[in-house]
């Protein structure tokens, strides 16, 4: 594995659900705090890093990243010692039964009603959050209590894994991945002065990203993402949306934001010039960062380039090394690109 991926591994292991970015934030305030001019945390808890580079380019640029990762909340403390728990982020449904998760140290399963129980119609149809239970061992709920509280927040418990040719396995690859790529970029320096803005609550509506936009004032901003792979044998070539080891993904559009044009063609021709694979998403769908941004104060120039990801948001996102290797590569060259359009 390179620095960049085993930095990713380490990142993957922190805890991050939205609103409780605490430890990655810590993370990465440690690393970078050499390599910054200057670093700030906004009130939300968005680190901007002021990296300078060799010169001051035409269009001051912001690279993000999101640090948050989808969760879980608890809602209640039942007389059982059981929890009722929310979803924080997106969360199909269909992932979740039968999980361990974790709230800090305190590990837990997430349950439901024996199979043998069910009635014909339940065996039907997926388990919704609100006939789950959370089980954390207690046996009251004043034990509960004494392990948990409410509103405190929860993750997946699943080891990173490498396997097959080159593919990687673990919960929060959306988005330290691009968390990582940027540090990389940060540890290597930049050609001209650039924003580095690690952000808070993607998960939960694109909060924090709007907030350091407002703050840095970009010309133009380069989202790091990752996006939904359906590459499996049922879906069709439409539905696919993007596919693995087919390189970064360019966006023309989705739910929140139609991207640059002239950004979009440059990125495409940027890896092409430099011989590095690239795809776009087949379909309008999702969205990230960059709705936003793009909206913030007077407009900002916008594009994203995305780390194809199957079984997004779920405790077993599944990347191509490579994928993400080439997304960095495509990233640096392209800003390279952008700074004096």
């Amino acid at each position: 594995m390179t620095d960049m991926i085993n930095e990713l591994r380490v990142l993957c292991a922190i805890d991050g659900v939205s609103g409780s970015e605490d430890k990655v934030r810590e993370y990465i305030l440690e690393r970078i705090k050499d390599r910054a001019e200057s670093v700030t945390v906004d009130a939300l808890g968005n680190i901007i890093a002021f990296v300078k580079g060799k010169r001051s380019p035409k269009n001051k640029i912001m690279i993000s990243a999101h640090m948050d990762e989808v969760g879980f909340i608890i809602t209640h403390i039942n007389s059982d010692g059981s929890l009722d728990i929310a979803p924080v982020g997106g969360i199909d449904e269909q992932v979740v039964l039968g999980r361990r998760i974790r709230f800090g140290d305190v590990c837990a399963v997430i349950g439901g009603k024996a199979v043998h129980n069910l009635s014909a119609d339940e065996r039907k149809k997926t388990v919704g959050f609100d006939d789950m239970s959370v089980d954390i061992g207690a046996s009251s709920k004043d034990e509960a209590k004494k392990l948990v509280s409410l509103g405190e927040t929860g993750t997946f418990c699943d080891e990173f894994i490498s396997f097959g040719n080159g593919r990687l396995c673990s919960k929060a690859i959306d988005d330290r991945a691009g968390c990582a790529i940027m540090l990389r970029m940060i540890d290597e320096g930049v050609e001209c002065d650039t924003c580095f803005a690690f952000v808070v609550q993607e998960e939960i509506g694109l909060r924090g990203s709007g907030c350091a936009a407002f703050a840095v004032q970009p010309d133009i901003a380069l989202v790091l993402e990752t996006t939904t792979a359906a590459d499996i044998p049922s879906s069709s070539e439409d539905m696919r949306v993007c596919e693995l080891g087919k390189g970064p993904v360019v966006t023309f559009m989705d739910r929140h934001t139609i991207y640059d044009k002239e950004l979009y063609k440059l990125t495409f021709d940027t890896a092409a010039v430099n011989g590095i694979p690239c795809q776009t998403k087949t379909r309008i769908a999702g969205g990230n960062d960059a709705g936003a941004v793009h909206t913030s104060r007077s407009g900002v120039r916008a594009c994203a380039i995305s780390v194809p990801c199957r079984y997004l948001h779920s405790a077993s996102c599944v990347a191509d090394e490579n994928d993400i290797e080439n997304t960095y590569k495509l990233a640096k060259q392209l800003l390279n690109r952008i700074y004096d359009l």
